[in-house]
């Protein structure tokens, strides 16, 4: 009988991270894959992006509707409600072996929770990491421990893992699935990037994404305000923002960018998602990723290319020499876009190594998915040995 193996995906970047994975999985013929999709997937605000999953060919088993049309905290609370009443019925219907679950967002974690009183083993990918200015660092590591195999990014977070009391034989450093599909995945040309934005590219620009830091108190408009104060003084420079995420805040930011793109048309646009292919095209191009998105930490530096990381989102991750950190104010994000733009700084990333790559993640993964004894999984014991690290 077939492994039946369940991803549940939430969010554009995430679905971009697992793809490939869910790919070698559905052409393993002792595997069987299934698709739960939800929250931002299924938000007309936020493109929906189930299509991108259904347009690359996959099908989708299962379509959980959870977001409310507010993000403050309390509807943030309502729609984990949400999730919880609806994930359950979901789990029953497809039956599966085992839930893959990627990082640490609010919908990850019912998943996790759900999977949880339904019995279900979990097999979690990116846990270990730290962004000590978001909610997700209480996620994610909450899902660590309600989780049975674990896919770190680098052997820092394998060793973070163990620590959080997990058996160092169900720990594995297989390296990013992100930074993998770089070195797959066939980009796009400039011209070809050009008319699938409708925007020229020949002038230089940066590639920005902003997200709310969600255990500060701004709701998200200061910190955007702050930020598109800094991008009005580099006006020779074009700017492709993404939106934010579904986190509280995260309208407030989308206002004030979709302000600022209003009043700049001929230098700036908002996409609500790029996919995959696109955005890494984009990436591929920029001069430089500027706002606190973790693909400025993890995948940015395969293309060499300087990252402005502002605020405290993604404080504690592991970072390559490419990551400039500033502060939320204006004029720390100038002088370090000044850095980041200058040739000499430039110049520096030619040799960087990434921290995040490793070779075959997806296939290492797969493998684990597919031949980890599933039987008594479910019975943990608390490893106290941290010496076996």
């Amino acid at each position: 009988m077939k492994r039946k193996i369940c991803f549940v995906t939430g969010t554009r970047a995430e679905y971009g991270l697992l793809s490939r994975l869910m790919e070698k999985v559905d052409q393993d013929l002792d595997l069987r894959l299934q698709i739960i999709a939800t929250c931002m997937h299924l938000s007309a605000e936020f493109g929906n992006t189930y299509q991108e999953i259904e347009s690359d060919g996959f099908k989708i088993d299962k379509k959980v509707e959870m977001l409310m049309s507010s993000d403050s905290p309390e509807a943030i609370c309502k729609s984990m409600g949400l999730a919880l009443i609806s994930f359950p019925d979901a789990y029953k219907h497809l039956n599966p072996d085992l839930i893959v679950l990627l990082g640490d967002r609010f919908e990850t974690f019912c998943a996790a929770a759900a999977a949880t009183v339904c019995r279900i083993p979990i097999a979690h990918i990116h846990g270990g990491e730290c962004t000590e200015g978001a909610i997700d660092e209480a996620f994610r590591h909450s899902i660590t421990k309600m989780s049975h195999l674990h896919f770190t990014s680098t052997e820092q977070y394998r060793s973070r893992v163990i620590q959080l009391g997990e058996k160092p034989e169900s720990v594995f450093n297989v390296g990013s699935l992100g930074v993998e599909n770089i070195s797959k995945l066939t980009l796009l040309s400039l011209k070809q990037l050009e008319n699938k934005l409708d925007f020229i590219l020949h002038k230089k620009y940066l590639l920005v994404t902003l997200h709310p830091q969600t255990l500060d108190s701004d709701d998200g408009s200061n910190h955007a305000k702050q930020l598109l104060n800094a991008l009005a003084i580099f006006k020779d420079i074009n700017v492709i923002f993404t939106k934010a995420n579904a986190d509280a805040g995260g309208r407030a930011i989308n206002t004030a960018i979709e302000q600022f793109v209003t009043t700049n048309p001929d230098r700036a646009r908002i996409f609500p998602s790029l996919g995959k292919i696109v955005y890494f095209s984009v990436l591929k191009y920029a001069e430089a990723v500027v706002g606190n998105s973790s693909s400025g930490i993890i995948e940015a530096p395969s293309f060499k290319i300087p990252t402005v990381n502002i605020g405290d989102r993604q404080a504690g991750r592991v970072q390559s020499r490419s990551v400039i950190n500033c502060s939320s104010r204006s004029k720390a994000i100038i002088d370090a876009l000044k850095i980041a733009l200058s040739s000499q700084y430039k110049e520096s990333l030619v040799d960087i190594f990434n921290p995040y790559e490793k070779k075959e993640t997806a296939i290492n993964i797969k493998n684990q998915l597919k031949f980890f004894q599933l039987r008594n999984i479910l019975k943990k014991e608390f490893n106290n040995h941290i010496s076996s690290i």
